[in-house]
């Protein structure tokens, strides 16, 4: 299966679960497909910066939590997934202020998102 872009929203790097920021929310990957890289930047960036995954997958059905430092001022950002070909779908100016828990799937052949 593969990933096509289809919209945009934003993410900020995840930091210290210690100490939690505003923006913090979860990601579910029911996609179908293994995530090989997650972004995570301000909506203002230049570029996507570091992914949050590092060396890591993020599993089909897997839940990952994207926290954010209290310092993180950020309210609107973008958030980029790539699979292992390295194609990708973007979301952008998600406000992460009014969000919670943000679902990757598919639905007639198209990726997509939901975001609660």
């Amino acid at each position: 299966m593969v990933l096509f872009v289809v919209g945009a929203f934003c993410l900020s790097t995840a930091t210290e679960a210690s100490a939690q920021g505003a923006q913090d929310f979860t990601v579910v990957n029911k996609t179908g497909v293994e995530i090989n890289a997650l972004y995570v930047t301000p909506h203002n960036a230049k570029d996507w910066g570091e992914d949050v995954l590092g060396a890591d997958t993020f599993g089909v059905n897997h839940e990952l939590d994207i926290t954010f430092t209290p310092k993180e001022r950020a309210k609107l950002c973008d958030l980029r997934i790539e699979d292992e070909d390295g194609n990708f779908i973007e979301w952008e100016s998600l406000n992460l202020l009014t969000i919670s828990r943000v679902t990757f799937y598919y639905k007639n052949n198209k990726a997509t998102a939901t975001v609660e």
